[in-house]
């Protein structure tokens, strides 16, 4: 439960990737400001979010590095390092509900 605490729920960045891929291109120079994230792709409560690990419901996916990961993460977590996100996007299924970690 602390875990989760000092990990901040959402990494809203990722979220936005996902939801607008077109979005992040090397042209682009605008920056979302943090409302304007959250209002794109809202995050996600600690009792929502122990609601979906308990359920099942949501993917959790650590963007730490995998020798963070080894040393501790979040069980049935996946680890996809932020540095290599762009490129293994494909691994994660969009219709899937993702909540993105890390410390």
């Amino acid at each position: 439960m602390l875990f989760l605490i000092g990990c901040g729920l959402l990494l809203i960045a990722f979220g936005i990737m996902l939801a607008f891929p077109n979005a992040f291109t090397a042209s682009t120079s605008a920056t979302l400001s943090e409302e304007e994230a959250d209002a794109l792709v809202p995050r996600v409560s600690l009792v929502d979010s122990k609601v979906a690990l308990d359920s099942g419901s949501a993917l959790f996916l650590d963007v730490r590095t995998a020798e963070a990961f080894q040393s501790e993460h979040i069980t049935g977590a996946i680890n996809i390092p932020l540095a290599e996100l762009e490129s293994r996007i494909s691994e994660l299924d969009p219709q899937q509900w993702i909540i993105t970690y890390c410390t």
